[in-house]
């Protein structure tokens, strides 16, 4: 009688053996085992030496960005219905931010991403809307950057929310980073932006 286990087992451990087999000769897998240059090693690997991260970066603080205080939300109504939950005609929201920082000599730059929603309301249609974005940096109680973006998304489906992602990649900060910076994204539904 033929044990089928150990025939399985058998033949899986064949099967792992050749799978292992067509991997790289390399043992310790493209790792530098003799203390070289990882770094270097990652630039020729990605192809573009501009890419590589530095030491010098992975130790750089970054300042985290937040949502502003009241500026998660962004509704619009219909003419004549302010604050009537019949005449919504949209609700955006934000519902996630993050960062990216290069680091340069004398200032950093910043690429800020916003992500979040669009949900229509009862009086909502398909088209073309219009959402103010403002992203602020703050060092230390002085506004430092301070923009305001008219960021438009197509709704082509009232039955369901629409995703949107927004990203500034001109933040421009003078000095280093540190941790005085604040960075703030929200809806700005003043007048002109006025926030």
């Amino acid at each position: 009688m033929v044990n089928y286990r150990l025939f399985i087992s058998s033949l899986l451990l064949s099967a792992t053996a050749i799978v292992s087999g067509c991997q790289s000769d390399d043992a310790t897998g493209g790792l530098d085992m003799q203390g070289g240059n990882l770094q270097q090693q990652g630039a020729q690997t990605a192809g573009q030496a501009e890419d590589v991260v530095r030491e010098s970066e992975l130790r750089a603080f970054c300042p985290p960005v937040s949502l502003r205080e009241g500026t998660a939300y962004f509704t619009t109504y219909e003419k004549g219905g302010q604050d009537q939950p019949g005449s919504v005609i949209y609700q955006a929201s934000i519902t996630d931010v993050t960062r990216k920082c290069n680091y340069g000599t004398g200032s950093f730059g910043m690429t800020v991403a916003v992500a979040g929603r669009v949900v229509p309301g009862p009086k909502g249609n398909t088209g073309t809307i219009t959402m103010p974005i403002r992203i602020v940096a703050v060092r230390g109680g002085e506004v430092v950057y301070s923009k305001l973006f008219q960021h438009q998304v197509a709704i082509s489906d009232t039955a369901g929310a629409t995703q949107f992602i927004f990203s500034d990649p001109n933040v421009m900060i003078t000095g280093t980073p540190d941790r005085s910076i604040q960075l703030m994204v929200g809806f700005d539904e003043g007048p002109n932006g006025g926030r």
